[in-house]
């Protein structure tokens, strides 16, 4: 299965970043041009029912072998787009052969070093694909992508391993959290399936955080300087104040596990008018109710404490998606049917709850169980971003290992 390197770097080249500001679906057309490529490639190695939707996605089915036409149909999903949070164009990847342990240099001065990512301690002695220090790499989730293409090959070549019908998809805009959006479960054709998006070898999902934006819209008061006492309310102040207000033993950098967090993604603004967009994470459905409220507090605080001001604070909150745990429980044989393809791979499976979310957290509220399984990578959505050849070889082995599973009753 030594085509999965190959189908890495070459899909890693297209530029597939999203854009949370755009109004069009996908939300970058770009995301069309690798749609485009994997359509392709599904239908010159034989995969059925190939379709490149107009929304962007990619739909293709494995035929169920000679037997199994009744095993009920399993699925395989991943997202063609990459983060928002640092380009995706030109990327260059960089094959570290033996890795021996110590800091990696990148370029322009750029180190990736042992001290800050303390997992790449994990890897030595591994090939590891890193990037130029430019650009993310994309393993998030190009990986994945690799991973389910190289398995659907190796069984269509295979046709002595028996499995059922296999069903796959790849969506657009699942990093700006619209990737189920026009997702055609019809179309899609399985009963249940996972989502190959997960970090670290061996992860494996049924636990994701309740999720929410908010957008926090200040108006001040703006005077000149020289003649301001008295009368400026400076909404970049406000905003300082406002964030001040927020728990700051709940960001991201001071949480782990299952501890939820008050993330300030970005600002813009002066003296007039400042905007604050954040996400507002909670495994614990009560806790992400109270984090809502916390925040709906900040923003009244501030409005009572400026009344006598013409200042305004406006806080607007929407719902992303909820934790799949309730919708995966009444489905523990997904859970133990991939936890035993990774055992039979000789990868120790980590049971751990995804610190975000998938596109398998909405379709498990759509009726699709859909666990969330690891696609290898490490340091997501940044230029320290980086893979292990293995794990991008063991993923594939898991799928294929996985896919045979329903029709030999989830052993």
């Amino acid at each position: 299965m030594s085509d999965v390197l190959d189908r890495f770097k070459r899909y890693i080249a297209v530029d597939t970043q999203s854009d949370p500001q755009s109004k069009t679906f996908p939300s970058t057309a770009k995301q069309l041009d690798l749609g485009r490529m994997l359509a392709g490639e599904l239908e010159q190695m034989g995969a059925a029912d190939v379709v490149l939707s107009d929304t962007g996605y990619v739909y293709a089915k494995l035929p169920a072998s000679a037997g199994c036409e009744d095993v009920p149909a399993y699925g395989f999903i991943s997202h063609m787009d990459t983060s928002p949070s640092a380009s995706g164009e030109n990327v260059k990847p960089v094959i570290i052969h033996n890795y021996d342990g110590s800091d990696i240099e990148l370029e322009n001065g750029v180190k990736t070093t042992t001290s800050a990512f303390p997992e790449l301690l994990d890897y030595k002695g591994q090939d590891l694909i890193v990037t130029d220090g430019r650009t993310l790499l994309g393993a998030d989730d190009k990986a994945g992508i690799a991973e389910i293409m190289s398995a659907a090959q190796y069984l269509l070549e295979h046709p002595q391993l028996k499995h059922g019908t296999i069903c796959i998809a790849f969506t657009p805009d699942e990093e700006i959290g619209r990737g189920t959006a026009h997702f055609d479960l019809d179309q899609f054709g399985a009963e249940a399936a996972c989502t190959v998006d997960g970090g670290t070898l061996g992860e494996l999902q049924y636990e994701n955080f309740n999720a929410a934006s908010a957008q926090i819209e200040i108006t001040g008061v703006n005077v000149h300087p020289g003649s301001a006492k008295g009368k400026m309310v400076n909404a970049s102040r406000l905003a300082m104040e406002f964030d001040a207000l927020l728990p700051a033993d709940q960001r991201p950098e001071n949480t782990e596990g299952y501890e939820g967090f008050f993330h300030l993604c970005g600002i813009e603004g002066d003296e007039s008018f400042c905007q604050m967009s954040y996400i507002i994470r909670d495994h614990d459905r009560q806790k992400f109710e109270e984090k809502k409220q916390r925040v709906r507090e900040a923003a009244d605080s501030l409005k009572r404490k400026y009344s006598h001001t013409q200042a305004r604070v406006r806080a607007e909150i929407s719902d992303s998606y909820y934790n799949m745990r309730e919708k995966i429980e009444p489905h523990m044989e997904l859970v133990d049917m991939a936890r035993q393809a990774f055992t039979d791979c000789g990868v120790q499976p980590l049971i751990r709850p995804i610190r975000g979310g998938t596109d398998g957290a909405q379709l498990s509220f759509r009726g699709l169980p859909c666990p969330n399984l690891s696609a290898g990578g490490e340091e997501f959505h940044g230029i320290h971003e980086f893979i292990s050849i293995r794990s991008l070889e063991k993923m594939t082995d898991v799928l294929v290992r996985l896919a045979a599973a329903p029709a030999e009753g989830g052993r």
